[in-house]
């Protein structure tokens, strides 16, 4: 029910109308106002009902596989364009498996960094891996030749979440 109020809400109301209202002085408040992308934060946190009951540590864990569910996505969009469209050029092809390939380090490498350095407390391990991810997303936009990729929105959101998730695993450490 409160899922379904809440997207009747967002098609009625500007995100910033409604997103006060939503969380009011609570933790995804106070914590996403530390972050680059509030609104994002906000929006990409209360999508997971267990962000309601955790603290700041949990919070950080929902951005890390926020970043983990945005990179999966993005490998299959890029598979598909590699399966599907025949009129890609050996270039494009390459650009896109380089892309695919820096995903997969996310997926690989820098979700489960992070998710562990968040288990045993290393903040700081897990900033890195954050950071890492957004490093990596926008290095694949810039494997492509042209200023604006098949995947520039992608990239930019994956880059974006990642800056947040970032902030706040400094939360944590500024905190302990």
């Amino acid at each position: 029910m409160m899922k379904s109020l809440l997207v009747l809400l967002v098609f009625i109301f500007p995100v910033h109308a409604v997103i006060p209202s939503i969380i009011g002085s609570n933790l995804i408040d106070q914590t996403c106002k530390q972050t680059p992308y509030y609104e994002l934060c906000v929006w990409s946190i209360i999508s997971n009902p267990q962000s309601f009951s955790t603290d700041v540590k949990g919070l950080a864990k929902i951005m890390v596989f926020t970043i983990d569910a945005k990179a999966t996505h993005t490998v299959k969009h890029i598979n598909n364009l590699l399966q599907r469209s025949s009129s890609l050029s050996e270039k494009e092809r390459q650009e896109l498996k380089a892309c695919a390939d820096r995903y997969s380090v996310i997926i690989k490498g820098d979700v489960p960094q992070s998710i562990d350095a968040l288990r045993t407390g290393d903040y700081k391990f897990a900033q890195e891996g954050t950071y890492d991810a957004a490093t990596e997303a926008m290095s694949c936009e810039e494997e492509f030749s042209c200023h604006h990729s098949k995947l520039s929105d992608m990239n930019m959101v994956l880059h974006d979440v990642s800056v947040v998730a970032a902030s706040i695993v400094k939360t944590n450490f500024v905190i302990d």
